[in-house]
């Protein structure tokens, strides 16, 4: 579990225990019921920052998802502050139910890593990707450049990654989150041929995204 999550569970915790307290002394069910609502907030909390781990598919001609949720568009784009040039996005939506830990796509080294803050759009609307708080961080493969976008939502309000420039990654290794509701998008060079379509959902580190034409 990322260490991000213990504000929020220790909010939750401290809050429940305090109402306990605060019923032991005044006998007011106002406590009991307000205790409740931080116990339910404590259980959601520990169900949101689930990390489970994942089966890297085998093959390094394979891209991996770089989070869970549901495939929203996918389609040519120029990306020219990494990519430059075209580009195959992939964007993925994550809802306040999926788990919201990202993973690295393929083997490389990170090279290009840019913050930029925006707007809390709804993270399902295409424009948010354009507008919206985003990091981004680009991975030097053998294949190519690929480019991952975290992207904060009306609800998601911190983005961490924790990988930095000069890092080289791992396909499927955890690199950051995205906390309550975001999306996630992934950009492929030309010569890949795309496993995935819109509307289908995929888990982060297993779902296999696409794979190189020149596998062997």
């Amino acid at each position: 579990m990322f260490k991000e999550s213990l504000s929020a569970l220790a909010a939750c915790a401290a809050g429940a225990v305090l109402m306990w307290v605060m019923f032991r002394f005044t006998h007011w069910r106002f406590f009991i019921i307000a205790g409740a609502v931080f116990g339910l907030l404590l259980l959601f909390t520990l169900y949101f920052f689930r990390d489970p781990e994942r089966t890297v598919p085998e093959g390094g001609h394979r891209i991996v998802s770089p989070a869970d949720g549901q495939v929203v568009d996918i389609s040519e784009v120029e990306e020219k502050s990494f990519m430059g040039g075209k580009a195959v996005r992939v964007a993925i939506f994550l809802s306040v139910w999926d788990v919201h830990v990202n993973r690295v796509p393929v083997d490389g080294r990170v090279v290009y890593r840019s913050y930029r803050k925006g707007e809390f759009r709804r993270a399902f609307e295409p424009e948010a990707s354009a507008v919206n708080e985003r990091m981004e961080i680009g991975i030097e493969s053998p294949a190519g450049r690929f480019l991952v976008r975290q992207v904060a939502g009306i609800l998601a309000r911190r983005i961490v990654c924790r990988v930095r420039e000069g890092e080289t990654v791992r396909r499927g290794e955890r690199f950051g989150m995205i906390k309550f509701g975001s999306r996630t998008e992934l950009f492929l060079p030309a010569g890949v041929t795309l496993r995935v379509q819109v509307g289908e959902r995929v888990k982060g580190g297993e779902t296999i995204i696409g794979e190189f034409l020149n596998a062997s």
